[in-house]
């Protein structure tokens, strides 16, 4: 038990935390704080069945459905920075001025370390900087995450937003661009569109040469689907990904991987799923 240890996952939409819910339930199992922190409420995701939500409503529904996800695995604390979800890249939300792609870049920081400071995680944890597969909010969620984990223990930026903390480690956490190759092979020979098709494959995730961790979890996969199901007006039977046999889907689940990108450096011969070592 390491309850002076503590996590923050900091993603854009409700579902972007699926890929690291087997550490986060890992580090709750250990004692562990952790927290997710969402810029926005996905206001202008999919609605796979007109019965859950309008687009009225869509952002108060998937909040909801991120508090149950998060509550499966044990997390308690989240967070949201309340901006508006942006959209696909090219979508006309892209100019909302509520989207969260158009907030000052200084405020949107600022709210982040405000919450960093509050909650005092020893790892930050966000997307790549692709944002998986290039989403607007990915990349910008990415982007000043890492600015606030170096601005939050520095006491002459945002002083109004709490006493400084520094965490210790900031982690990308991705799929490898081997693996999206390999699933957009199995896609294209069952003739199924592949959600990458407009996004070049190596411009996406971690090239595996900046893969610092790889987390296996397959002792979780069970818990971590009924954690995506909680995702409901997302769950599409007619997505891509939803044609994987089983055997697949339980191999892609199993495993999660980051890349240390600024920190307190790992010791040499550090284990490769342990994001804490010689901390």
């Amino acid at each position: 038990m390491v309850p002076e240890r503590a996590v923050l996952a900091c993603y854009a939409h409700p579902d972007d935390e699926q890929g690291v819910t087997g550490f986060l339930h890992r580090c709750v199992q250990q004692g562990m704080r952790v927290g997710i922190l969402c810029a926005t409420r996905g206001e202008v995701g999919e609605i796979a069945d007109p019965a859950l939500a309008t687009p009225e409503t869509l952002g108060a529904v998937r909040e909801q459905e991120l508090r149950r996800a998060a509550a499966v695995i044990g997390v308690q604390d989240v967070f949201f920075l309340d901006y508006r979800d942006s959209g696909m890249a090219g979508s006309p939300e892209n100019a909302d001025p509520r989207a969260f792609i158009n907030a000052p870049p200084d405020e949107a920081i600022g709210r982040i370390v405000a919450i960093i400071r509050a909650f005092k995680p020893t790892l930050l944890i966000t997307f790549d900087e692709s944002g998986g597969y290039g989403h607007p909010d990915h990349l910008a969620i990415c982007r000043w995450t890492t600015e606030a984990f170096h601005a939050a223990g520095d006491p002459s930026r945002y002083p109004q937003a709490g006493a400084p903390f520094a965490p210790a480690r900031l982690y990308y956490a991705s799929i490898s661009r081997a693996v999206i190759k390999q699933l957009a092979e199995f896609l294209a020979q069952q003739g199924i569109p592949s959600p990458f098709r407009n996004v070049d494959p190596d411009q996406m995730g971690l090239a595996e040469e900046r893969i610092t961790h790889t987390v296996y979890v397959p002792e979780y996969v069970d818990l971590k689907r009924r954690s995506l199901e909680e995702h409901r007006t997302q769950l599409s039977p007619n997505a891509p990904l939803s044609a994987l046999p089983e055997e697949l889907w339980r191999a892609f689940r199993s495993v999660e991987r980051y890349a240390l990108v600024a920190g307190v450096p790992l010791p040499v011969g550090a284990p490769e799923d342990d994001l804490f070592a010689g901390l």
